[in-house]
């Protein structure tokens, strides 16, 4: 089992900065594929970004080059350094664990509660 907390949501301009960090609980928290997706109202949940247990990342199309997911296993956390934000990227944002790996929403089974990000334009 795996508890995930979601931190470091909130409102920011168009163009600027964020860091989102994902506190997880387990002791195998090193060997799980984390990821990050997002919920805009009235859309679907979608993939933002992953990283594997061996540090191999993949990124959406639309957040590649402004938008990094790194991991600490040694305190457990993920983050997702975002930068260059837009109005678009407003939403929800989720972390997840997953034993597979890779950007298919269906392959993650832990999630966390989520945190709010807002762009203003």
């Amino acid at each position: 089992q795996v508890q995930l907390v979601e931190s470091g949501g909130g409102l920011v301009q168009t163009g600027g900065s964020l860091r989102l960090s994902c506190a997880a609980s387990g002791r195998t928290f090193s060997t799980y594929t984390m990821g990050w997706f997002r919920q805009a109202p009235g859309k679907e949940r979608e993939f933002v970004a992953a990283i594997s247990w061996s540090d191999s990342t993949y990124y959406a199309d639309s957040v590649k080059g402004r938008f990094t997911i790194s991991r600490d296993n040694t305190n457990n956390t993920v983050y997702l350094q975002m930068n260059s934000l837009k109005p678009e990227d407003t939403a929800v944002y989720y972390c997840a664990a997953s034993e597979r790996g890779g950007r298919y929403i269906d392959w993650y089974h832990y999630w966390g509660q989520g945190t709010q990000v807002t762009v203003s334009s």
